[in-house]
C-alpha cells in the first residue's frame, strides 16, 4: 500500500492484487521487482530566510550620520531639494601609477580647473600594486588625492575566495602602500574590487574587519535616476549586476556604487567605467557632449555624486581625453557644481548642507589640510626578483620608492618583500586604520 497526496491531504492506495509498492520508484511492480523499505529520508530543503539576512531598507530606523538608505536608492540625504543639493563630481583612477600614465593624470588636475571655495579639484586613485611606481603614488598623496586599495594581484576569480585570499589583497596592497609610499593606514578608507566583482560577504566582512569606511564595487544597471551611496545596513535596493554583492548587513559600512553610463540613444552602450563604453569612433566635441548628456541625468534630476571613474585606457585615445578636458572645463563654470574625492563625498552625505552653505563648508577646504609628506628627491630605483607562486621562473620586477629596497619584490602573503613566503599575518586588531 502506499500513500497519496491529493491538494495537500494524505490517501491511503493499495498496490492491485498481485503488484507490491516498490519504494523506491514509487508504483506498484511485480514482487521479484520491488524494493521494499525503509529507505534512508532525505531532509527537506531549508526554505526559511537565514536570519542574518540583510532586511529592506527602513527609514525610520536608518539615521544619518551613520546610516543612510531609501526604498529605490534615488532620495537624496537630509531631505534637501535637487536645487539645494551641491552636485559632486568625483574623478576616479584604477591600476597601476606609473609612467604610461602619471603625466596624463597630472594633466587632469593642472588645468587650473577650481571648486567654488578657490580649491583645485582632487581625485581618487584605487591602486593596484604590480608596475606601480610608489614615488609617483607618493607624490599624488602628497597633493591631496585620495589613495584608496585596489588589490594586489588583480587576480580573476577572487570573488570566489575566502576571507585570508581577500585580506591579503586589499590589507595587502595597504600594507604596501604605507611602507613603499609613505600613506598611513588612517588615509586610506576605501575599497574596490577588482573587474567590479565584489566578494560576496566575505570582501565586507574584510573591510569592516580592517576599519574602512568604504567600498565601491558594486554596480548599478543602467536607471532612469541615478541611485546615491548607501550604508550596508539594509539590502541593497537596486540589482547587483554582478551576482557576487553583500547579502548581509555590515552596519556603518558605505558602498559607493557604480551607476551606469549611458546616453538616451544608447549610443556607444553602457558602461560602469567610462572607457568600456564604445567612443573611440567619436572626436573630442561628440565625447564632450556624449558626457554631457549622461551628467544631465544627474544633475537636472536627483544630484546623486557622477562618478568618473577611468583606466589608463581612456587617455591613450587623444580624442578621448581633450573631450574629457572640454567636459571638466565646462562643468567647473557651473556653480553648484564640486569635484570632490569618494571620502569627500561621503564626509557631506554624513551631514547634508545646502549647496549656498560650501564656501566656507570645513570638510572641503584645502588651506589647512595635512598632507602626507613630499615623494624625496632621489628616489631608490630597486630591481628585485619575482617568482609567481604557480610559477617555475623568475622574473625582475623593478620598483622605485623612497623607501629602502626590500629583498624581493613585495607580492601576496609578503607586503614587506622580506623574501619570507608567508610572512603576512593580517590580525584586524594590530592593523586597523592606526
Amino acid at each position: 500500500m502506499e500513500l497519496l497526496c491529493v491538494d495537500g491531504y494524505p490517501y491511503l492506495n493499495r498496490c492491485p492484487s498481485g503488484l507490491y509498492f516498490d519504494d523506491i520508484s514509487k508504483y506498484c511492480t511485480f514482487k521479484a521487482e520491488a524494493r521494499c523499505g525503509p529507505i534512508p529520508t532525505t531532509p527537506a530543503p531549508i526554505t526559511e530566510v537565514p536570519l542574518d539576512l540583510a532586511t529592506k531598507c527602513e527609514p525610520a530606523e536608518c539615521q544619518l550620520p551613520y546610516c543612510f538608505c531609501s526604498k529605490d536608492g534615488t532620495l537624496i540625504p537630509g531631505g534637501l531639494d535637487p536645487a539645494e543639493t551641491p552636485q559632486m563630481i568625483m574623478l576616479t583612477f584604477d591600476g597601476a601609477v606609473n609612467l604610461n600614465n602619471f603625466d596624463k593624470y597630472k594633466k587632469v588636475f593642472k588645468g587650473k580647473i577650481n571648486n567654488p571655495n578657490g580649491c583645485p579639484i582632487k581625485g581618487t586613485f584605487f591602486l593596484s600594486h604590480e608596475y606601480s611606481n610608489y614615488v609617483m603614488v607618493q607624490a599624488l598623496a602628497h597633493d591631496g588625492h585620495e589613495i584608496a586599495t585596489g588589490t594586489v594581484s588583480q587576480q580573476q576569480g577572487l570573488q570566489d575566495k575566502g576571507y585570508e585570499e581577500w585580506a591579503g589583497e586589499m590589507i595587502g596592497m595597504r600594507e604596501i602602500l604605507k611602507k613603499f609610499a609613505n600613506i598611513s593606514r588612517s588615509e586610506i578608507v576605501g575599497a574596490r574590487a577588482p573587474f567590479l566583482k565584489p566578494g560576496r560577504n566575505t570582501q565586507f566582512k574584510v573591510l569592516e574587519d580592517f576599519g574602512y569606511i568604504y567600498d565601491s564595487s558594486v554596480g548599478v544597471p543602467p536607471l532612469p535616476i541615478p541611485v546615491w551611496p548607501y550604508t550596508l545596513d539594509y539590502k541593497i535596493a537596486h540589482e547587483c549586476k554582478s551576482g557576487t554583492c553583500p547579502t548581509k548587513s555590515f552596519p556603518g559600512l558605505w558602498e559607493i556604487p557604480f551607476n551606469a553610463h549611458y546616453v538616451e540613444s544608447f549610443e556607444g552602450g553602457h558602461c560602469p567605467y567610462l572607457d568600456q563604453c564604445v567612443l573611440h569612433n567619436h572626436d573630442a566635441n561628440e565625447v564632450f557632449e556624449w558626457l554631457q548628456e549622461d551628467f544631465s541625468r544627474y544633475y537636472e534630476q536627483n544630484r546623486a555624486p557622477y562618478m568618473m571613474p577611468l583606466h589608463t585606457n581612456w587617455f591613450q585615445i587623444k580624442e578621448l581625453e581633450l573631450g574629457l578636458h572640454k567636459f571638466l572645463k565646462w562643468a567647473a563654470d557651473l556653480e553648484d557644481v564640486w569635484f570632490v574625492t569618494m571620502t569627500q563625498s561621503l564626509t557631506w552625505m554624513t551631514d547634508p548642507r545646502p549647496v549656498k552653505a560650501l564656501n566656507n563648508y570645513e570638510a572641503w577646504r584645502c588651506d589647512n589640510k595635512e598632507l602626507p609628506s613630499a615623494p624625496c628627491n632621489l628616489p631608490n630605483k630597486c630591481a628585485l626578483s619575482f617568482k609567481q607562486p604557480d610559477s617555475n621562473f623568475t622574473d625582475t620586477r623593478y620598483m622605485e620608492t623612497c623607501s629602502e629596497c626590500p629583498n624581493q619584490y613585495p607580492w601576496l602573503g609578503d607586503s614587506g618583500g622580506s623574501g619570507i613566503p608567508g610572512k603576512d599575518n593580517y590580525i584586524p586588531e594590530n592593523l586597523k586604520r592606526k
